[in-house]
């Protein structure tokens, strides 16, 4: 009796089926409340239903790759088999493995996807089959968009990118039928995680106003000001773009030059100020540096003709005036980070060629300048999805923020959608908390003249690159820029590829030291000395090719943050007197973080 029970498919029998069929119907209610939150804002005109443009593309995109393959009956079977082929195999080594005899796997399993972590998606053999089947098929479909001829580039990258997202919605460990550790969860609590799973989708359907707006964290364990975005500081200046927020100085003196930081718009600034121990802002002000932060608003319907011309005078010059009104000193440093460092880049080849010499070095982190290798977000950008959007945009003024939020978790949708699909809604587990994920759900809008000039002139036309762009009347040219520049890169990088930065770094026209740090685009530079996590690249200038720049380039364990504070002072160490927010007659408006960055989407 007891070899049975250790019977490995026993754990999938249900233990009290009295509590599982309440559970079911429970299940049930939810999910008809939870179809009720999605209906209702519909039927009200509050949202409307826009993702037939979307799913119409993504047809007409692989439709092509069909006709390819069937314009030619050889083609076609020639595909087919292959596929029939890889399903045999799989059928061969099954029938093995059920007579007992050894056998090889049709098809490995990915060493680094976690997905297939539980063990009886090996040791079960009709959860191994189904998963084999799965990457047997997923690989096949991969396949045919890359054997595909005659595809423009453009159209077999968007091809690329549909086919990875359906394969991962339709992995098998989405489901709970088809997944050993679901089902498993599901038969031991009676049903109780779908319940739970149930309640969580309504929430968040509720939450999102008839959007799924998945929860990555719990949100109730944060909060701005308190701990979060915490280092001490002023709000000494504001306008209909941004405010201004100086940081309270921890040591008597200070670098001489201040330092000026420009955060993304399309999340908030305080990624660079999480906590006091993953702080950028705080390790800078603790060094020596008088910092000075841009803090974007959460633009409405008010802002919508602001434009990246608006961002630069109103945002990156005006700041500029403050800082030499607050300190007495015309020279800065400054840092820009993703398109935040776009625009800086922008606006030093404005400075250029208008004479303007106050940024003395800038530090870009993740900053594509070159948008030819700008990586998986050019899939949403092309002629007619740009219309599309900014036809959208017409209606409200700006883009919703959950629109941005959305690509960027497609960029990673195995880790940043559908794992927390499986935790919240079909486990039933609420998300950990976590700093990072809270600040990475926290969105914010697009003034619709700024998103649509930064997708035409950047992914689009790539015209920065080309000494093309046009602001304010001036034609800019990035090899005006003569002043030394430290080139951030991270190695994991989705959105702001590494090669895609060291080809940017050939734009300028002066010293440029190219970095490259472990991670991706976040970690990689939110990666504080004292954590001794990852490390970063150093080599000479930043010509021919990142690989061939990277067999020479040396590896240095750890945080490149104190690497660049050298960098800084190399080109000015002086110090001056530490300088207190409110000096100079500056008014203090609020406390840091100040309100802009409080106000939700």
């Amino acid at each position: 009796m007891a070899d049975d029970r250790q019977h490995p498919m026993l754990q999938y029998i249900i233990n009290n089926p009295e509590a599982f069929a309440q559970n079911l119907a429970k299940t049930l209610e939810q999910a008809g409340k939870a179809l009720a939150a999605y209906i209702e804002p519909r039927e009200q005109g509050k949202i409307k239903n826009e993702s037939t443009d979307e799913l119409t593309g993504v047809v007409k995109t692989l439709a092509q790759v069909g006709e390819y393959w069937t314009s030619d009956p050889q083609r076609a079977f020639e595909a087919q088999s292959r596929l029939w082929s890889g399903y045999i195999d799989l059928w061969n080594s099954s029938l093995k493995r059920m007579m007992g005899e050894a056998s090889e796997p049709a098809v490995e399993t990915p060493p680094r996807d976690k997905r297939f972590a539980d063990p009886d998606w090996e040791n079960n053999q009709f959860f191994d089959f189904i998963k084999q089947l799965y990457l047997i098929t997923s690989k096949w479909a991969e396949d045919m968009v890359h054997d595909a001829h005659g595809l423009d580039e453009h159209t077999r990258h968007k091809a690329e990118f549909y086919v990875t997202q359906i394969a991962n919605a339709v992995s098998p460990s989405n489901f709970v039928l088809t997944n050993p550790e679901l089902l498993r969860l599901t038969m031991e609590s009676n049903g109780e995680n779908l319940v739970k799973g149930m309640q969580h989708l309504v929430e968040d359907l509720k939450t999102g106003e008839g959007e799924l707006k998945i929860r990555q964290t719990d949100p109730s364990k944060f909060k701005l000001g308190d701990n979060l975005g915490n280092t001490p500081g002023k709000v000494i200046s504001q306008n209909d773009v941004c405010q201004v927020v100086q940081y309270a100085p921890t040591t008597t003196e200070v670098l001489k030059r201040p330092l000026l930081i420009v955060p993304p718009w399309i999340n908030k600034f305080y990624i660079l100020d999480l906590n006091p121990e993953k702080s950028f802002i705080k390790w800078a002000v603790d060094q020596g540096h008088t910092v000075f932060v841009i803090s974007w608003v959460n633009p409405d319907e008010r802002q919508a003709q602001k434009s990246f011309e608006h961002y630069m005078k109103e945002g990156i010059l005006n700041t500029l005036d403050v800082i030499k009104k607050a300190t007495r000193q015309s020279e800065v440093n400054s840092i820009g980070y993703c398109v935040g460092g776009t625009l800086l880049a922008v606006t030093l080849a404005y400075m250029a060629r208008t004479g303007d010499n106050r940024i003395k070095t800038s530090t870009f982190f993740t900053t594509q300048v070159d948008f030819t290798f700008a990586g998986d977000l050019k899939v949403f950008v092309d002629e007619e999805q740009i219309s599309i959007l900014e036809k959208r945009m017409e209606e409200h003024g700006y883009l919703d923020g959950s629109k941005m939020s959305s690509a960027f978790n497609m960029l990673r949708s195995n880790d940043l959608i559908w794992s927390y699909v499986v935790n919240n809604y079909l486990k039933g587990k609420e998300p950990f908390p976590f700093d990072l994920l809270y600040w990475n759900s926290d969105s914010t809008r697009m003034p619709a003249a700024n998103h649509s000039f930064y997708l035409r002139n950047c992914y689009l036309d790539n015209k920065l690159s080309k000494g093309e762009m046009e602001i304010a009347g001036e034609t800019l040219d990035l090899q005006d820029v003569k002043i030394p520049i430290f080139n951030l890169a991270t190695r994991e990088d989705h959105i702001a590829p590494p090669k895609s930065v060291f080809v940017g770094s050939g734009c300028f026209g002066g010293p440029v030291e190219y970095v490259l740090a472990g991670s991706g685009h976040i970690a990689g530079v939110v990666n504080p000395p004292a954590k001794k996590k990852y490390q970063y690249w150093t080599g000479r200038e930043p010509r021919g090719t990142l690989e061939n720049w990277l067999k020479k380039a040396k590896e240095h364990p750890g945080s490149w943050w104190p690497y660049w504070d050298q960098w800084i002072r190399s080109n000015d160490d002086t110090l001056a007197k530490a300088r207190k927010p409110g000096a100079n007659r500056t008014k203090i408006l609020e406390e840091a973080p100040g309100s802009y960055v409080m106000t939700k989407v």
